[in-house]
């Protein structure tokens, strides 16, 4: 049944909004032509609980976005709720600007007692705006202002965020077409993409290529590219399509700008707090970045994100970087209960765990239709690429990505109540951002539903 709510007439429409159909007319009468997820998820959501979410009129559906990856332990989690309601009746101070309180230590000194060993002795923490763009920019600002230097090194295919700085950082040329004039001396790199690899090669030889170029470039007097005040990555690409970086290339990364003294800034905003089954996904390559950029999952549900960066780069003065809402309490105190959750050893285990039976069912179901072109990822971050399997091959053998098919696999997942979404180039790529704490039966109720849609899919276009 249709959730009836009493609403004032304010000239935007006569009547009380009841179906999700009433809902949608009313955003876009009132919202932003920029808006995105309502266009491929029409409902209006009233109440959300572990890895479900319930429309206005009363349908269910499995939730395997969770906010881009920010709910690391689903809607209203128990736990998360508690610690919350506490401190709200508790009269704590709960806007701050970036005055201490005892809720910001315990944040502060769980965060960094996750880092690795070689870090935790000698870092600061730079709290911005709640969003990870600005964590992005902050990060930029600081590497810039330590070095004296103004370029810096990018991946094709990664994401940092809209910000006017961030864009300019970001793979995706579509997001910069119309905003011109970005931050500049931004210089583009290849990053490691076995399936469809920058050099056409392809596997080991692939990553060696990307490991070779990179080195010989930086380290060329004659390449045209100024010594950069950083290199920024992300150790697993997530809007660029689930890409995890190869071991060899983070830590040729980190070899190469260790010996050029270039700040090393892995932004781990998607792909962290326990994503990849690790706590940070650069982990996997046992290496010690200068820079890590955190934020979606790390406030608990809440606005939350954080710069943490070696103390040799703290060279800028007071107030060099600030945001009004730096100082969310609410954030920092949900956010603790999330870290000792997720950094635990056990926990993290089940998220390889769970992640790997994924990837070995999606496996197993590429083997069987021809539109799955390449499985991915690591831990709960998976990713299924979707080809036109009509096209030609490329030099690699891979077929022509189809971001059609993959959208009417969106839309048939939702239809089935299972929202995902999709990223990656031309949009072909399907991605898990589930909750971490999905149970075995949730994960299979939503590889049923997957399973269902892409095989009739398959099955009509091969008619």
């Amino acid at each position: 049944m249709a959730l009836k709510t009493n609403f004032q007439d304010n000239g935007i429409a006569c009547a009380a909004p009841v179906t999700n159909a009433d809902y949608m007319a009313r955003q876009e009468q009132t919202e932003s032509n920029a808006r995105s997820y309502p266009r491929k998820f029409p409902f209006s959501l009233v109440k959300a609980k572990g890895s479900w979410v319930e429309d206005v009129e009363g349908n269910r559906y499995l939730d395997f976005l969770c906010g881009a990856g920010t709910l690391a332990l689903g809607h209203n989690d128990p736990e998360i709720n508690q610690a919350m309601v506490e401190m709200l009746t508790s009269d704590a101070p709960l806007h701050t600007l970036d005055l201490m309180t005892p809720v910001k230590d315990r944040f502060v000194h769980k965060l960094i007692s996750l880092l690795p060993p070689e870090m935790q002795g000698n870092v600061k923490i730079q709290f911005c705006s709640p969003s990870g763009t600005d964590a992005t920019d902050a990060a930029i600002k600081l590497c810039k202002t330590a070095t004296g230097r103004s370029s810096v090194v990018a991946f094709g295919g990664g994401y940092h965020g809209m910000g006017h700085g961030a864009l300019s950082l970001t793979g995706n040329i579509a997001a910069k077409a119309k905003v011109h004039a970005l931050m500049p001396e931004v210089n583009f790199f290849p990053y490691p993409y076995s399936y469809r690899c920058p050099f056409g090669l392809g596997g080991e030889a692939g990553i060696k290529a990307c490991c070779a170029y990179f080195e010989r470039v930086l380290k060329d007097p004659e390449s045209g590219i100024t010594k950069p005040a950083a290199v920024i990555l992300e150790p697993i690409q997530g809007e660029g399509g689930v890409i995890p970086a190869p071991v060899e290339f983070l830590q040729t990364v980190r070899r190469v700008t260790r010996e050029l003294g270039i700040p090393m800034i892995v932004d781990e905003i998607q792909c962290g707090v326990g994503r990849s089954g690790r706590f940070f996904a650069f982990e996997y390559a046992d290496i010690v970045p200068d820079v890590i950029l955190v934020s979606k999952a790390i406030g608990g549900t809440q606005p939350m994100s954080v710069v943490i960066y070696n103390k040799e780069l703290d060279k800028w003065q007071p107030g060099s970087h600030a945001g009004t809402f730096r100082g969310n309490q609410l954030a920092m105190r949900a956010g603790t209960v999330v870290m000792e959750r997720v950094g635990n050893e056990e926990f993290l285990a089940d998220v390889r765990r769970k992640g790997d039976y994924m990837r070995e069912r999606l496996q197993a179901l590429k083997e069987r239709v021809s539109i799955i072109g390449d499985i991915r990822g690591k831990g709960l971050m998976c990713g299924c690429e979707f080809i036109d399997p009509n096209s030609e091959t490329d030099a690699v053998g891979a077929k022509a990505a189809s971001g059609e098919i993959a959208a009417l696999v969106q839309h048939k997942c939702f239809e089935n109540k299972l929202v995902m979404e999709k990223g990656g180039r031309h949009g072909s790529v399907m991605r898990c951002l589930c909750a971490l704490n999905v149970s075995d039966e949730e994960l299979n109720i939503m590889l049923d539903i997957f399973e269902k849609v892409v095989t009739e899919i398959d099955r009509d276009i091969k008619k």
